[in-house]
């Protein structure tokens, strides 16, 4: 290697190390607005599932998506609109607990993890519990996409509160 073809080697290396910085602060930069975006999109999905809001449900979910339960049962899409057609869930509360919602985002893919308070009724059971679930997104060319859903079992609920 000649000195000049050694020189302009160091020249590029030296240039790419002051430019790696920048690049990691765009893509911290990047990743955050991710996260943001796929927070509001599954808050947004928690409130249309509670207004049984199928048109705005249809937007967020992908075509292929499917939710399993802590019990083991699957829904699809189209059974998950089917329901909230029919309104056969009235929810009092269908959101978040505040501050559990955790967003992890590893290029286009993002997980959210949070904790769900549901109240309400289905059909003529009450429903009071609360469950853990992790909703998986990926990025597609319109937009963000809810693709799958895992939830637990509705968590034991809470002992007597001290007086």
């Amino acid at each position: 290697m000649t000195i000049f073809r050694r020189g302009r080697t160091i020249v590029f290396l030296g240039m790419s190390l002051l430019a790696w910085p920048a690049a990691r602060a765009r893509g911290a930069a990047a990743r955050e607005n991710d996260e943001r975006a796929v927070a509001e999109l599954d808050t947004r999905y928690q409130a249309a599932v509670k207004k049984n809001d199928a048109a705005a449900m249809d937007r967020i979910l992908a075509d292929d998506f499917v939710l399993v339960t802590g019990r083991g049962k699957a829904f699809t899409k189209a059974e998950l609109l089917e329901d909230a057609r029919g309104g056969h869930a009235v929810y009092e509360h269908q959101e978040e607990i505040e501050r559990s919602q955790k967003v992890r985002v590893w290029g286009d893919t993002a997980v959210v993890t949070a904790l769900l308070w549901i109240q309400g009724t289905r059909g003529a059971n009450p429903m009071d519990y609360k469950l853990w679930f992790s909703d998986t997104y990926v990025r597609t060319k319109s937009g963000w996409r809810y693709v799958f859903g895992q939830a637990s079992i509705p968590l034991p609920a809470e002992g007597p509160k001290a007086p």
